[in-house]
């Protein structure tokens, strides 16, 4: 072998030990828990990866829904019984989220309404492996039509009033016991 391929194939053993080295003494460190606080770049290079992992036929799209009253509405009701557990009904995240690593974005901020109509529908029916966004398609036109409806929600969420949020509230799931406590009420009111 020649020294020069010798010494490139030794300087990259090195580098490689090196670099499994620091990542087990990180990992030893922080453990993998999902408190800690995303290095710094962490987040610059994530958002880099979606948008190569974004096929381009998707990055492109427009929302073929109207962004009328009607749209946001609908997306509102969606966003309010299947998001809003992890982002809030405000979109800046819940305690729920904002405890998973990475914590769920702020979807009121730049980063997010910067994001082309075609990559959001892509993050809601695809999901992100390795963060806690699940994919939510479900193959069929109204599943679509569904996630372009919160697209036109999400883009709404920087204008959303305390009017709205309280009306989401009603319209968040409730916990079965919370349910069960309700009926007993209702039933004790009503004589039975």
């Amino acid at each position: 072998m020649r020294p020069i391929l010798k010494g490139a194939a030794i300087a990259v053993a090195i580098l490689a030990v090196v670099g499994l080295l620091g990542a087990v003494i990180f990992l030893k460190t922080t453990g993998l828990s999902a408190r800690g606080t995303p290095l710094p770049g962490e987040a610059a290079m994530a958002r880099w990866l979606r948008a190569l992992a974004v096929p381009s036929d998707y990055a492109g799209l427009t929302n073929p829904v109207l962004a009328n009253d009607e749209s946001v509405r609908s997306g509102m009701a969606h966003f309010a019984d299947h998001c809003a557990q992890c982002h809030g009904n405000d979109g800046r995240g819940s305690a729920m989220g904002k405890s998973m690593f990475p914590s769920t974005p702020d979807l009121t901020a730049e980063t997010t309404q910067s994001l082309g109509d075609g990559t959001l529908f892509y993050v809601i029916e695809h999901g992100i492996r390795f963060t806690g966004m699940p994919a939510f398609g479900t193959g069929t036109p109204e599943g679509e039509d569904s996630s372009w409806h919160l697209v036109s929600f999400i883009r709404h969420l920087p204008d959303l009033g305390e009017d709205e949020i309280a009306e989401m509230e009603g319209m968040n799931p409730r916990p079965p016991a919370d349910v069960r406590q309700e009926i007993e009420e209702q039933r004790f009111l009503e004589g039975r």
